[in-house]
C-alpha cells in the first residue's frame, strides 16, 4: 500500500479548510499550523516548521528541518526552507490584523516568537475548523483505518489471549502485548490531542487496577509504574486466577488509529451479576452503533441513551467512584481523541464516513471495569465496526 498522501487528495484538503473558514469566518486572511499532526494532514509530512494559508489563495510550507525529507515525502505544491520566522516574514506584505492559529497547541513562547516577526494584533482560533474536516474520512484515509481495524482485531481477539499466564506482571503483559502490535502491523504510537498525554501501549489492568484513578480521559484506570510513568503497567501487580483482565488500546496504521477494548477472564469465570453488567454495556454499545447515521445528532445520542439508563446502572458507568467521564465515544483519525464526541454540546450533525469510537463501561468494586469499546464507521444502515465483534469477557 503506498503510503504517500496523494496531491489530489491534499488539495481536497486545503479547499474544504478553506470552505470551512470562509463559511465561519468570512473575514479571515490568515493562517499558520503548527502542529505535526495537522502538517501531516494537509501536507502528507511532518517536518518542523509551518504551513502558511492566506485567504487569497496561496499555501506555502515552510520547513525548518528537514527540507530534503519533506521533499521526499511530500507531494504538496510548495516547499520552501526557513531559518527563523523572520525567513517567513520577508516572503509576504506586512499584515497587522488577527491571524488564526491552533490555540490548543501553540504555546506562549513560540506565539512570542512568532510575533516578533509577524507584528499581528490578535489571535483566533482555527482548531474547531480543522477538526471538523478532519472528521470526515476520504476513500484513501478509510483504507487505513480498515487495515488497522483488521489488525487490532487479530491483535486482541487471537493474540493476546496466547499471552496471558499466572504470575506475569501488567508490564510484563504491556511488553508482550507492544511487541504484537508491532509484528502485526502497528506503527508504534498512539496519538492524542488532549494536553500533555502520553501512551505507549493503552491501559492495561488485571483486576482491581481497572480502576485506579488516573488523570486520563476516559473510564478505564491503572496503578501504573510509579508517579512519573502513571501509564503502561505495574512491575509488582501480578496476575492472578480469577483476575478480570482490561485491556484499552489504541492501534495506528500510517498515522490513522482505531480504539478498541477487550476484557478477559483468567482462570475461571466471573460471577454471573458482573457477567450481566458487562452484557448490559455490550447492549449499549450496539444501541449507539444503531445510531450512528448520517443526520443524527452526537448530543441526542447521549442524551437518548443515558435516558434509558437505570439509576442504579448508572452509578459508576463511564469510571468508578468520582471519576467518571461525560461521553460515550469520541472521534477518532490522526489522533485517538477527535471530534464529535458523543456527549452535550455536540450538536453538529453526523457525516458519512465519519469514524467513532464507543466505548460504554462500568466500575466494579472488587473486580475492575467491565464494557467494551470498537470503532465504528457512519453510515446511511447505522455503525460499521472496523475492529470485530466478539462481545469480551473472553474466558482464557
Amino acid at each position: 500500500m503506498n503510503n504517500q498522501v496523494p496531491a489530489s487528495e491534499l488539495h481536497g484538503r486545503m479547499e474544504r479548510f478553506r470552505k470551512q473558514m470562509d463559511m465561519e469566518n468570512p473575514q479571515w486572511e490568515t493562517a499558520l499550523i503548527f502542529s505535526k499532526v495537522n502538517l501531516l494532514y494537509f501536507t502528507g509530512s511532518m517536518p518542523e516548521g509551518l504551513l502558511l494559508i492566506t485567504r487569497t489563495g496561496d499555501a506555502t510550507l515552510w520547513v525548518k528541518r528537514s527540507l530534503e525529507r519533506t521533499l521526499n515525502e511530500s507531494l504538496f505544491s510548495d516547499i520552501r526552507p526557513m531559518e527563523s520566522y523572520r525567513d517567513v516574514a520577508a516572503a509576504y506584505p506586512p499584515f497587522s490584523g488577527n491571524v488564526y492559529l491552533e490555540t490548543e497547541f501553540v504555546p506562549m513562547a513560540m506565539y512570542q516568537r512568532l510575533q516578533k516577526s509577524f507584528p499581528f494584533s490578535g489571535v483566533q482560533s482555527l482548531d474547531s475548523q480543522i477538526g471538523q474536516i478532519r472528521s470526515v474520512k476520504s476513500e484513501w484515509e478509510m483504507r487505513f483505518m480498515e487495515e488497522a481495524g483488521i489488525i487490532h482485531r487479530r491483535v486482541m481477539e487471537e493474540r493476546v489471549p496466547q499471552l496471558l499466564r499466572e504470575g506475569m506482571t501488567e508490564l510484563d503483559f504491556a511488553a508482550e502485548v507492544y511487541k504484537v502490535m508491532l509484528e502485526e502491523g502497528h506503527m508504534g504510537t498512539a496519538r492524542f490531542n488532549m494536553f500533555d498525554t502520553e501512551m505507549v501501549v493503552g491501559q492495561i489492568g488485571f483486576g482491581e487496577s481497572s480502576i485506579y484513578p488516573t488523570s486520563f480521559n476516559g473510564p478505564g484506570g491503572n496503578f501504573g509504574m510509579n508517579p512519573a510513568m502513571p501509564g503502561l503497567g505495574s512491575r509488582y501487580h501480578k496476575l492472578r486466577k480469577g483476575d478480570l483482565v482490561f485491556l484499552d488500546m489504541g492501534l495506528a496504521v500510517n498515522g490513522y488509529h482505531t480504539d478498541k477494548t477487550m476484557t478477559y477472564m483468567f482462570g475461571r469465570e466471573l460471577p454471573a451479576e458482573v457477567l450481566e453488567i458487562h452484557h448490559q454495556c455490550v447492549d449499549i454499545q450496539n444501541r449507539i452503533a444503531e445510531m450512528l447515521k448520517p443526520g443524527n445528532i452526537p448530543a441526542d445520542i447521549y442524551d437518548t441513551v443515558m435516558g434509558e439508563l437505570k439509576p442504579d446502572f448508572l452509578e459508576n458507568f463511564m469510571g468508578f467512584g468520582k471519576r467518571q467521564v461525560k461521553f460515550l465515544g469520541h472521534g477518532i483519525g490522526l489522533t485517538v481523541d477527535e471530534i464529535p464526541v458523543l456527549a452535550k454540546g455536540f450538536n453538529e450533525p453526523l457525516q458519512e464516513n465519519v469514524v467513532l469510537a464507543v466505548e460504554p463501561k462500568k466500575g466494579i468494586k472488587g473486580i475492575g471495569m467491565v464494557g467494551i469499546e470498537n470503532t465504528f464507521v457512519v453510515t446511511p444502515a447505522g455503525g460499521r465496526c472496523l475492529t470485530g465483534h466478539h462481545p469480551g469477557m473472553m474466558l482464557v
